[in-house]
């Protein structure tokens, strides 16, 4: 009877191994599909997507703005610059004609004082 006994336990043990290398065969198999599902899934490069079209009328708009943009902010340079020059003249002529007039009403005061 412990014959018979030990041959069931030998069985059973071996049942036991087949069943965990079958279980491990069918995990990997199931592995591969998940892996090749998640590789036939992944979204496309975005390098390979076709490039939109040069629009070049889009870019002269934009060159032609800037141009004019830029020809306008050095006009108002431009005359900011000559009214700072003409302030500058006459603060220089008031200046004189002020200091000739302080000379002449010094002198018809009676005398240099």
């Amino acid at each position: 009877m412990s014959d018979s006994l030990a041959k069931a336990e030998a069985a059973v043990t071996e049942a036991q191994t087949n069943t965990a290398v079958v279980q491990l065969a069918l995990a990997a198999v199931e592995l591969a599909k998940v892996a090749a599902t998640a590789q036939a899934q992944q979204p496309p490069c975005h390098h390979q997507a076709p490039q939109p079209e040069f629009n070049a009328k889009k870019w002269l708009t934009i060159g032609s703005l800037a141009i004019i943009g830029g020809c306008v902010a050095c006009a108002l340079a431009l005359a900011f610059a000559l009214a700072a020059v003409g302030i500058a003249i006459g603060a220089t002529c008031a200046t004189a004609c002020l200091i000739v007039l302080r000379s002449m009403w010094r002198e018809y005061r009676g005398g240099r004082a």
